[in-house]
């Protein structure tokens, strides 16, 4: 097969954000009276869209509008600091000439904050994707379909990278290649073994195994890097 593009996931990808978003959404929920740590919010929230979290809140008895306020504010003032990439998540980007989008559950307004004002979005362009951008977040295949038509590929032709069993979900039912990513800031047990069983077609470990994974496909590289 001859890959044409690679569909990224966001948070635990391309940016080391995980662990913000799961202690800005903590502590929103301590605050609001439901008392959560960051771990506590990983292993309930990671890789979830808006209406699978607003449906835990409301069993919780919680006003899930005010809590996401809240974290927002609480996690877009941390990226005002601060907006941390995966390491070596830049010679990805840079040494493989294929097309290039990203493809995240978070909302535009979350992405508007993290991503395009990274100097990473130079390489997506206008390729950054929501999931308020399709009728059904991951692990339903519209991400992955959405983004490969806007590419103007077969989604057999990308290969689809998420730290999460939703992605790896969405990235097999579109027909992508599934790639599992365990990052440096994974600390779940078992993690890779859920990947696996989601059906990752591989999983790396850091972006230094993606890296030789991409170049054992064979993709085409920018001359700067050859």
């Amino acid at each position: 097969m001859s890959y044409q593009a690679i569909l990224f996931d966001c948070d635990g990808v391309l940016l080391d954000s995980e662990p913000l978003g799961c202690g800005a959404l903590a502590e929103a929920l301590t605050a609001a009276g439901h008392a959560m740590t960051a771990t506590e919010a990983a292993r309930i929230f990671s890789g979830n869209g808006a209406a699978q979290s607003q449906a835990w809140m409301a069993a919780a008895g919680l006003d899930a509008t005010v809590v996401f306020a809240d974290a927002d504010r609480r996690l877009f003032a941390m990226f005002d600091e601060h907006i941390p990439h995966i390491s070596g998540i830049e010679r990805v980007l840079w040494d493989f000439d294929v097309a290039m989008a990203v493809c995240s559950n978070s909302g535009v307004a979350r992405l508007d904050r993290s991503i395009a004002r990274s100097p990473l979005s130079r390489r997506f362009g206008p390729h950054i994707y929501s999931a308020e951008h399709v009728a059904r977040a991951k692990p339903a295949p519209d991400l992955a379909l959405f983004a490969a038509a806007r590419l103007g590929i077969a989604p057999k032709q990308a290969i689809f990278i998420d730290d999460n069993p939703h992605g790896i979900l969405c990235a097999r039912e579109a027909g992508c290649l599934a790639v599992g990513f365990v990052g440096p800031s994974e600390h779940r047990a078992g993690h890779a073994e859920r990947l696996h069983e989601a059906g990752a077609d591989h999983v790396v470990h850091g972006m230094d195994e993606f890296h030789a994974l991409l170049g054992a496909f064979s993709l085409p590289v920018f001359e700067r890097a050859v």
